[in-house]
């Protein structure tokens, strides 16, 4: 099976480069040098053709590591010029050791803000994961010149102005193109803030063993695209429709149809065996035009709704939903049901006026709504994403998919999951619908509430990356379908 990727705090990131230095036979300074030289290729990689670069550095050990890789460069026959502050000369022993190298080699120095020397690369060793507050001073204003100048940035490990413990930029950060990690990989560079600002990501172990690294407890678990084949295996010849589950659907208020109906069909596209819709009656005309195989009911009363609540193995609700009579009648119904839930839009709404413990079910909240389930605003729920979910799920009890950029998932007593898919494209309407009905086709598969929050998730996030080949701007969220059904039969890699 394919392993999940650990994701470590910056708290085990400084912990695991004391304790590889004390094995190392060059010690700390063995580390830094496997550092700069691991980035130095990475940039030659990268960038092939740079003959000039910047390299910012700060006064600890990641300037060390920009000293390394400026030393490198400049044996390489490079154009090469360190910049730093006048206050951030090298200040512990090993930047100190490295700059010392790189000024011996005949390597130039430039202090800002007199000079900014022009780059093809511009290499950000300011601060890594040593500034976890607002930069202030010069050293923001150093952060807006490297942002403001039109070369490609590279950092290393950890975008300067980032805070990678909280996934945030408490302040100005450095908008990276790519950003190189050592030994571990950061919780804090794959979802919100963090993920925004360091651009492409690498990763290099430096050669630290394997069983060190493994003695640190993780932050969180990566879940890529290449995971998705052991949650989706193929089925048997003799599959019959029921066993790949019974899913209902309700939303779809007075001149919200279509939201549902795009639920009805994520949901058929994913592999559920039956869909059942519960809507307005105005609506059912419409939805059949649109997707004969959803049965589709017309629902004005609990009375209606209760015998498609019987017959259901998940229920699916909240898209379109409202926050009237007809969808609070609808959705205390479906919470009384003892049904495996996946809730979504004005249920999550509605639930955040009178919040309470919901079992068996999968909620899948924007910032926003996550907020109202929280009495928090969206910026608090941002400015920690991983500590907003894990409250999510301690005061409701259930799987929470706090959706944006890196898709967080979580559930009590178990490591959060972070989704290595999607794109800024799917920052549009509908996008939710989708998900919902995907995670409730995959739940009513047989998968448990947290793998099949995860493999919708991921799902999801892969057809929207197919979909978006055609570009992001402009991608609407029934672009989608076409790639729901050949992802989800994936082959084992």
């Amino acid at each position: 099976m394919t392993a999940l990727i650990p994701l470590h705090g910056s708290a085990a990131a400084r912990a695991l480069d004391q304790q590889a230095s004390a094995r190392l036979a060059g010690g700390a300074f063995e580390l830094m040098q496997r550092a700069g030289h691991a980035a130095w290729r990475q940039l030659q990689a990268r960038w092939p053709d740079a003959q000039r670069l910047t390299v910012v550095c700060g006064p600890g050990n990641n300037g060390g590591d920009g000293y390394v890789l400026a030393l490198a460069a400049l044996q390489a026959r490079r154009a090469v010029v360190v910049l730093h502050l006048e206050e951030h000369a090298p200040r512990t022993d090993l930047a100190q050791r490295a700059c010392t190298a790189y000024i011996a080699a005949g390597g130039a120095i430039a202090l800002f803000p007199e000079q900014f020397p022009a780059a093809e690369v511009v290499v950000d060793a300011l601060f890594g994961i040593g500034l976890a507050r607002a930069p202030e001073g010069q050293a923001q204003r150093l952060i807006e010149a490297i942002n403001a100048q039109p070369a490609p940035v590279f950092a290393l490990d950890v975008p300067s102005g980032i805070d990678a413990s909280l996934a945030t930029a408490p302040g100005v950060a450095v908008r990276a193109q790519m950003t190189l990690q050592f030994i571990v990989r950061h919780h804090g560079l794959y979802t919100g803030a963090g993920l925004e600002h360091a651009g492409e990501l690498a990763f290099d172990a430096l050669e630290v063993p394997a069983d060190l690294v493994q003695m640190s407890a993780p932050k969180a678990l990566l879940l890529t695209p290449q995971l998705l084949h052991t949650w989706l295996r193929p089925r048997r010849r003799d599959t019959h429709k029921g066993e790949s589950g019974r899913v209902l659907l309700i939303g779809g208020d007075l001149g919200h149809g279509g939201a549902i109906a795009m639920t009805a069909e994520a949901a058929l596209r994913s592999g559920a065996g039956l869909v059942s819709v519960a809507t307005r009656k105005a609506h059912v005309g419409p939805l059949l035009a649109r997707r004969p195989e959803a049965m589709t009911y017309a629902v004005e009363s609990g009375s209606d709704l209760q015998p498609l609540l019987d017959a259901a193995d998940v229920v699916a609700i909240g898209p379109g939903l409202g926050q009237g009579d007809w969808g609070r009648a609808l959705l205390r119904l479906a919470l009384e049901a003892g049904k495996p839930l996946v809730l979504d839009a004005d249920a999550l709404n509605l639930i955040a006026a009178n919040p309470r413990p919901l079992g068996d079910a999968i909620l899948t909240p924007h910032p926003g709504e996550a907020a109202r389930l929280l009495g928090r605003t969206p910026r608090e729920v941002q400015a920690d994403r991983f500590g907003a979910i894990a409250q999510l799920c301690t005061r409701l009890h259930a799987t929470v998919v706090l959706k944006g950029a890196g898709s967080v998932i979580a559930s009590e007593g178990q490591l959060p999951r972070v989704i290595a898919a999607g794109n800024p494209g799917m920052a549009t309407g509908g996008m939710g619908d989708v998900l919902t009905g995907v995670i409730a086709a995959l739940r009513a598969q047989g998968l448990p509430s947290l793998e099949a929050a995860s493999a919708g998730a991921l799902l999801h996030g892969m057809a929207g990356d197919a979909a978006a080949r055609r570009g992001q701007r402009g991608l609407l969220a029934s672009d989608l379908f076409a790639h729901l059904q050949p992802l989800s039969n994936p082959q084992p890699r």
